[in-house]
């Protein structure tokens, strides 16, 4: 049943991307209350594996992830489905081939550690030429306002653009903003949040695509419906971190 409902679900997500305003980036997950969650499911909630999962189609998105992630047979996966079990099978095939080549190796947790403290160091200090050295040679930024708040339209391509794209933003929309360490799909991101009138407001959420070579990817969710989730995780922590990113 959970299933067919999510079928169901992707298929209406899909339409609406389609009339989406901007690049489109998956809904963050907040994992700082369940560290468990982030550490058993990492991979499956990482923010580059469900972008290349959005290459799948629904049946190859759900037979994939029934069989990686939760290693369903395929006679119980062709029930589930509710197709053949060679259907399955090749449901299942075509979505390893679709995200064959796109699957990178898990970063050491160490390395990780210090491609953050690098890349948070070069924005802070607005030092392009450090940026662009944390940043892979093909690099991208995304930016995801869901036309409601100001966002790239287009994703931003290599190391020295997207370092300039980075710290162009930083400076356009840094004033009054603090940011905030969190869990986000199982790994550091940094909410950053805004003193208004109403109190303390989500403004972006920035999660990075990290490998052992640098920063991959820059991901920044704007969408306010996206980073409402995220607003007690800001209130509860905006006491102790003054400082921005």
């Amino acid at each position: 049943m959970v299933t067919r409902l999510s079928l169901t679900a992707l298929d209406s997500a899909r339409v609406r991307r389609e009339h989406y305003v901007g690049p489109w980036l998956p809904e963050p997950v907040d994992t700082s209350a369940d560290p468990a969650l982030g550490a058993e499911r990492a991979e499956a909630l990482d923010f580059a594996t469900l972008l290349l999962l959005e290459r799948l189609s629904g049946p190859e998105r759900a037979a994939l992830v029934l069989r990686e992630a939760f290693a369903y047979d395929y006679p119980s996966l062709a029930e589930v489905l509710e197709t053949s079990e060679a259907a399955a099978r090749q449901l299942v095939s075509r979505g390893r081939r679709a995200l064959e080549g796109h699957r990178r190796q898990a970063v050491d947790p160490q390395q990780r550690d210090r491609v953050l403290a690098a890349f948070v160091a070069a924005a802070q200090g607005g030092d392009l030429a450090a940026l662009e050295a944390v940043l892979v040679g093909d690099a991208v930024a995304i930016s995801d306002g869901g036309g409601v708040v100001s966002a790239a339209r287009r994703p931003v391509h290599g190391a020295e653009q997207v370092a300039r794209f980075v710290l162009g933003v930083l400076e356009k929309f840094g004033q009054g903003v603090r940011s905030i360490p969190v869990q986000a799909n199982g790994a550091t991101a940094f909410l950053a949040v805004a003193d208004e009138p109403t109190g303390v407001e989500p403004v972006a959420l920035w999660a990075l695509d990290i490998g052992d070579e640098g920063v991959r990817g820059v991901l920044i969710v704007r969408a306010p419906d996206k980073l409402a989730r995220f607003a007690a995780a800001a209130l509860s922590q905006i006491d102790d971190l003054p400082g921005r990113l």
